[in-house]
């Protein structure tokens, strides 16, 4: 009898994302209006942005309860069509 694959991961999970792009006066704003059309539910406090050293890039991280493997397909299908969004981590 074959086994069946294990998934790489169990759903729901608590899920970190860093997302960066050149630092423009909207750029957290963009990025987190596209995570919260994915993420309804992601609380403010699980936001956290950053300036590169240089000040020309912005990282801008969010931790959350990534609820299914669509759910992140999607979100990182969306976020990797721009591009303004240099890496997503």
């Amino acid at each position: 009898m074959i086994d069946e694959p294990q998934p790489l991961v169990e759903y729901p999970i608590l899920f970190p994302l860093k997302v960066i792009g050149v630092d423009e006066e909207d750029f957290e704003t963009f990025v987190v209006e596209i995570v919260r059309r994915h993420v309804p539910e992601l609380l403010e406090e699980n936001i956290i942005s950053r300036l590169s050293n240089g000040n020309k890039y912005r990282s801008v991280s969010f931790e959350f309860i990534a609820e299914s493997r669509a759910q992140m397909d999607a979100l990182y299908s969306e976020l990797s069509s721009h591009k303004r969004v240099l890496m997503i981590l």
